[in-house]
């Protein structure tokens, strides 16, 4: 069985593990000071080394993304932190940063000298007051260490930290959307190009990373590119965190190579809560199609989860077991999406708002099969033609539940109502004999 590889989350069983003392007793800091020394250039290309891929979804290279960002044009850059972390399921973020803020205020120190910036920020959603309390203490603390703002670590190099605090908008946490809301405006995506790199933040280059990703960021800088390299598959090197959650024996956060599989992962946590068996589960959080038993063994690293058809997304892994209604959860995941809607584009939009429409009528039974081949003509008219990925995260949950279910959505529309209410279940048992 694969071991769990406690990097990010080594230390968060030891009470004080948010201070900026715990933080130095475990090599704190060491990775910006030496990092202030190289050249940034030198910093990017071992970035690029590790094979750090971005940890909010996407995947795509951490180091490439820097060095997008071009040099020598006399303008200010920036460097944006995405804490907005909103989608059911995914909880890996708030987590690092109640238990450990200070990992990210260094990977922030060392991503914004590699990129040459002089101003970061972080945004954060408004809801977690208690994380943001501890993240506004990470940053006092740094700024008093001499950490942050002027001449740090007396290199001659200046940053300043800002932590930008959100309304609760699930759309700001696609990037352009987010650039959007820091510069004061309704958040909305962006018609891309210009990307961000190129006219990101204040119409200036700008990287947007995910928290996850920069505070691996220090532990590279300290131990190695091949250090990191060790760890994790061929293409997706590393270790990350899984957050375990739903119907299983100890959920939580789990640390481990990219590329183990949930049957490894479910013996770690115990296993499925006594006396059920898994029903359906996501890899990625609720925008990535679901996957069932037949893929317990598939390897949680981007390509082998791509390979099986789904995305790793945010390592989200939510379990169903069988006493979950499948009409039920897609419908309250696509109630979240609809309404989460910026309603910039017709086709998320109008057609979320559709979709929980005819979800609705087949959960209440009041629904006929060919409300089931509406909602997919419905998901391949949203799909890749929405502003950004909202409108395509909504599809997935709903083609692959019809994809291993269209069975269950049968027989809510031959019993009249949903078989796992009792008084529904009866009248299917006996339509089934």
């Amino acid at each position: 069985m694969t071991e769990l590889t406690p990097v990010l989350s080594a230390h968060w069983d030891e009470k004080d593990s948010f201070t900026i003392e715990a933080y130095k007793r475990h090599d704190g800091y060491k990775a910006a000071k030496k990092a202030l020394a190289m050249d940034p250039d030198e910093l990017i290309q071992i970035v690029k080394d590790s094979g750090l891929r971005g940890r909010g979804g996407a995947g795509f290279p951490t180091g490439m993304k820097w060095g997008f960002i071009p040099q020598g044009d006399n303008k200010d850059h920036y460097l944006v932190v995405n804490a907005d972390e909103s989608e059911p399921g995914t909880c890996k973020d708030m987590p690092l940063l109640l238990a450990n803020p200070h990992v990210l205020v260094e990977g922030v120190i060392i991503a914004s000298y590699a990129i040459r910036a002089k101003h970061a920020f972080i945004y954060i959603r408004g809801e977690v007051t208690h994380v943001v309390r501890r993240l506004n203490q990470a940053i006092e603390d740094a700024y008093k260490a001499g950490y942050l703002g002027k001449n740090i670590f007396g290199s001659g190099q200046d940053l300043d930290l800002v932590l930008h605090v959100g309304a609760g908008a699930y759309i700001c946490g696609e990037e352009t959307a987010l650039l959007d809301s820091l510069e004061g405006f309704r958040g909305q995506p962006r018609l891309r190009p210009p990307f961000p790199a190129i006219a990101g933040l204040y119409a200036r280059p700008t990287v947007v990373n995910n928290v996850e990703s920069i505070a691996s960021v220090p532990a590279i800088i300290l131990k190695g590119a091949q250090w990191f390299q060790s760890m994790g598959t061929e293409k997706s090197k590393g270790q990350t965190l899984y957050s375990l959650s739903g119907h299983v024996a100890n959920p939580g956060q789990f640390e481990a190579p990219l590329g183990i599989t949930l049957r490894e992962i479910l013996e770690l946590s115990g296993g499925m809560r006594a006396g059920h068996t898994l029903k359906f589960w996501t890899p990625g959080g609720s925008s990535t199609p679901i996957f069932t038993d037949e893929h317990l063994d598939t390897p949680l690293d981007y390509e082998g989860v791509a390979a099986a058809g789904s995305m790793l997304g945010t390592k989200a892994l939510q379990i169903f077991d069988e006493t979950t209604c499948i009409v039920r959860a897609v419908l309250r995941w696509t109630e979240f999406y609809k309404h989460e809607s910026c309603g910039k584009c017709t086709p998320c939009r109008e057609g979320t708002w559709w979709l929980v429409q005819i979800l609705r009528d087949l959960e209440n039974g009041q629904g006929t099969e060919e409300d089931l081949a509406k909602l997919l003509d419905l998901c391949d008219n949203i799909l890749g033609r929405s502003f950004c990925a909202l409108g395509d995260g909504a599809t997935s949950p709903i083609t692959s539940s019809i994809k291993y279910f269209r069975d269950e959505y049968i027989a809510h529309i031959t019993t009249g109502g949903c078989p796992f209410d009792p008084v529904a279940s009866t009248l299917f048992e006996t339509a089934a004999k």
